[in-house]
Formats: structure tokens, sequence, C-alpha cells
């Protein structure tokens, strides 16, 4: 059995009058990868910022790091290395126990996270407009890595993450999936001991999440690095981790094998029947050879839309689908209003006028873009304002406190909150609410200024089983109570399964199929393992 690396005990942590960590206690031998699952707010993200040392300290118990620090450099490593000679210095490594929050080790602290690196969910940590290899180089330079060795090394990390292919691309060019694994590259640049990976996979692809999970799995095999996986997804768990987990609202519910802790996890998802078939309307959008063409200074045109023709009719909920870099998130910003086409119509039907997209003004896209929602997968929300500023801002009108609440919990409950966990948070700031739960109030703050159509693009992303069935429920009701029509752009086949009425599949950015939702996910599977 390995030695300890990790030793948490009692650990809690408060926001407010809430606790959100109570009394959290386990130890992570070295070289171990351990998966933290939980709903959404069952505090896996505030647990892995307290093992790691960043933001506010616990409100109690200690994290431990076990370690051995060499007596004449700043560097660190494993404790089973003590005794061997420091690969900096040539010092000496002696084994040390460092409480990360003991205010009297600070000087060690900093010395313990120079070993540690994370990777967060939803967020690309890059240099957009420079290149693969100079956003590893940027990584190597932080570390003082010698400068005539980086370029051989930036090389090495590239290939690890399978992106050689990709290495002179621009970093805004890529795609979703292939932007993680360049995130990946620099935080393997550190060499840490203990990599944090916080959602890592949540709005990538079936396809691509397994790639970027088999990735992570060989590199810390490879380099002996310990790994911390959190995820609301059972199967990430399962393919990835020694052992598991799993938090309830903020407590310890289990700990031991992958298999054993997720049923524990699923036995209280109830498995719910695909949404019954309704009545649709007429019409209310219509593409018509969509084309969006970039020139990219490594790629040439790259063309990211290509001839595109579809429609929706009202209270339909329309699913596009295909991997990374298929051109789904630059079609949804496009129905939007958000990016112009290069080419094509994109017809909305606004009252009883057809509304070219395409067309800028006042009386086009501009009267259309006041009734279409969007909620990006990279949204955002005012850190410094509450949730209810959040909410009732984005209409941008001033309502009176009273009917400013009532409007706020009605759609909170509409984007999967209960009524009570809706009052609960209206004051609160969006940094004391779960990743999960952010989400959710982003989509709260697009449904609560009433759009006609609502394009949401990853919904469900960083949202646990559970969670997503609420969500499901909310989308449903909406639909059903304000007439809504939406259209979600989405990795998740099970999600789209449940609540599409038809599916477009998009590849290399075409349309390749588009039909009612379980004949086109048929398709799709009987494609992959045709591949296979």
């Amino acid at each position: 059995m390995p030695q300890p690396f990790i030793s948490v005990h009692d650990l809690c942590m408060d926001f407010n009058d809430t606790r959100v960590l109570n009394k959290v206690s386990f130890e992570i031998p070295e070289g171990e990868v351990i998966g933290v699952i939980g709903r959404s707010g069952a505090g896996k993200s505030v647990l892995m910022h307290l093992l790691r040392g960043v933001e506010d300290p616990p409100t109690g118990g200690s994290v431990i790091y076990h370690m051995a620090a060499c007596d004449r450099c700043a560097f660190m490593d494993v404790q089973s290395r003590a005794g061997t000679r420091c690969p900096e210095c040539g010092g000496n490594l002696v084994a040390v126990d460092i409480d990360l929050w003991d205010p009297m080790t600070d000087g060690m602290k900093s010395r313990v996270m120079n070993r540690t690196a994370i990777m967060f969910q939803r967020t690309f940590a890059l240099y957009g407009d420079d290149r693969v290899i100079e956003n590893v180089l940027h990584a190597l330079d932080d570390i003082r890595y010698p400068q005539e060795l980086a370029v051989a090394r930036a090389a090495d990390l590239i290939d690890q993450v399978k992106l050689s292919h990709r290495m002179m691309h621009i970093a805004r060019d890529l795609s979703g999936g292939e932007k993680q694994r360049v995130v990946l590259a620099r935080q393997l640049a550190k060499n840490p001991a203990m990599l944090f990976a916080d959602e890592p996979t949540g709005t990538l692809d079936p396809e691509t999440a397994k790639l970027v999970h088999g990735m992570l799995t060989d590199v810390a095999k490879r380099n002996t690095m310990g790994m911390i996986v959190t995820s609301h997804f059972p199967q990430v768990i399962e393919d990835m981790a020694h052992r598991a987990l799993l938090l309830v609202d903020g407590e310890v519910a289990s700990i031991g094998s992958p298999a054993a802790v997720i049923r524990s996890f699923e036995k209280d998802l109830i498995d719910i029947e695909a949404a019954a078939p309704v009545e649709l309307g007429e019409k209310i959008l219509a593409a018509r050879d969509i084309t969006k063409r970039y020139i990219s200074v490594d790629r040439g045109v790259v063309k990211a839309v290509n001839t595109v023709t579809f429609d929706v009719v009202k209270k339909e909920i329309f699913g596009i689908i295909g991997k990374s870099g298929a051109g789904k998130t630059t079609l949804s910003q496009i129905i939007a209003g958000n990016i112009e086409p290069t080419s094509g119509e994109m017809n909305v039907l606004i009252g009883d006028d057809w509304v070219d997209m395409t067309k800028p003004g006042i009386d086009q896209r501009g009267r259309a873009k006041e009734y279409i929602g969007l909620l990006h997968q990279e949204y955002d929300l005012f850190p410094h304002r509450t949730v209810l500023d959040n909410l009732t801002d984005s209409i941008g009108l001033e309502f009176p406190k009273e009917l400013a609440m009532r409007k706020a919990i009605t759609t909170l409950r509409m984007a999967g909150f209960s009524e009570e966990r809706a009052q609960e948070i209206l004051n609160r700031f969006p940094g004391e609410l779960s990743d999960g739960e952010r989400h959710r109030v982003a989509l709260a703050q697009v449904l609560i200024r009433e759009p006609r159509l609502v394009v949401l693009d990853e919904p469900t992303g960083t949202m646990d089983p559970i969670t997503k069935q609420d969500v499901k429920h909310s989308i449903l009701s909406a639909r059903d109570e304000m007439d809504e029509t939406f259209i979600i752009v989405s990795h998740d086949m099970d999600f789209v399964h449940d609540i599409c009425d038809r599916l477009a599949v998009m590849r290399g950015g075409k349309i390749i199929g588009i039909g009612p939702t379980a004949q086109v996910l048929a398709q799709v599977a009987e494609d992959e393992e045709n591949r296979n």
C-alpha cells in the first residue's frame, strides 16, 4: 500500500450561515486517482479548492500534505522520495508534513502549491491569439524552465496530449476538446505531483471526453501523479478512478470502489420516461443554405458552417448534435444573431412577420434578437451582484422589489430549483453557489427575458443526472406553459434522447442527418459501430 500523500481531517466550510462541507475526512495515497461524485451543490468544487489551498480557508479541520522538501532549494516531491537527492540542485530531500491551512506554514504552502495543478470546468485558460506551442511555452516560462530546452519540452507535452497535428494552430480556432487538451499540456508543464480535474470534460462530446480521460489516466500512471477528479457522470469516475468518494450535502456518504460508490449515488435516480409527444405549431424558424467562413492564419479558409438548411416549428424542442469542432456553437450563434453568416438566410417568425436575421437593422436582426435567448456554454454572471440582481438586470427594466422577487423565483423554478432553494439563493452571490447552481441561474437569466425561441448550448454539461431531470422538466414546463420553442446544442445523448422531438447531426460544418430523435440516434449508433 503506497504511503499517504494527503490526509484530510474533519474538514468544514461555512458560507455565511450555511455549512457546505461538514467533517470531511479521508486519505489519498501517493499516485492514487480518486473520483469525487455528487449532485450539484454537494460541495465537490469547494473541497477541490480547499485541497489545493486557494480562496478562503476552511472553517475547521486540516489538509495535511506528506512530502519531501529539499534542504537547499524550493523543490518538493512526494514523501517516498525522502532520503534521495533533489533533481533540481542536488540537495537532500527531507520528509515533512505540512498543514496547508496553518498560517505558520505559509512559505511551505506556496512550495506545495507549486507541485499541484488544476483544470477547471468550462474554463479554457489560454492565450487565444497565440499558437498552441506558444501557449505551452508560456507555461514553461512561468516555472522558469531552461529556455534552451523549452521548445523540445513543449513539443513533448503537446505530443503527450496527442495534439501534435495542431501545434501551430491559433488557440481560439480550436474546438472545445482541443482547447481542453492544450490546458492539460500547460498544466503538465508544471510536472505536478497532484492534478485536480474539476469536471474536465463536462461539455465535450462522448468520444472526445473518452480521449481526454484516457490521456489524464495515462499521464497520471506515467508520472506517478496523483489525481482528484470531480464529476456528475458515473462513467467518468468508473473509467478513471481507483477509488471514489460520494458527497451528499457536504458530507462523505460513501467511500470505496467506484462501482460500489456509483451504486450508492444512483439509488435515488429514478428513470423518467421520454417526453410525451405534444401538438406542435407552425414554422417559427427557417434556415436556408447558411454558410460561415473564417480566414485563419494557419488554416486558410475554414468553413465552420457549410450550406446548412433546416426548419424549426413552434413548441418544438430541436436538438443539434455532433463532435467538438463540428460547427454547432457557430450555428447557435448565427441563430441568436450574434454572428453574421457569410451567406444564406436565417428567417424567424416574429408576430406575423418573417424577419431575416442575416440582415442588420432595428427592423430585421435587431427586432428578432429581442425575442431570442441564448445560453452559451462559456456563460458568465456578475460576481459582485446577487442572484436577484443578476436576473433582474438581464431584463433591463426597473421592477418593484416584490414583483422582481416573484418573477425571479418563478424563473428559477423553471430552471430546475425548488421554490425553497430559489428563495434561499436570491440574495447570495454567484461565488456562494455550486457550479451546477450557477449554470442554472444563467439559464434563468435567459428565461426571465421571456424569449419566443431559446437556444441552449450545452445546457447540461456540469449537471448531475438528478439535476438534469429537473432541468428537463423545466424545459418541458416552459414549452407547455409559455409556448416556448427550444434549440438544444448538446453532446449529451441521453438528455437529447429524453427531451428532443427532432435532431440534426453536424459533421464538418454540414448537417449530415435530420429527423425524429430515435431514428437519428439509431443511425448515429450504427455509424459509430461501423467505424469501429
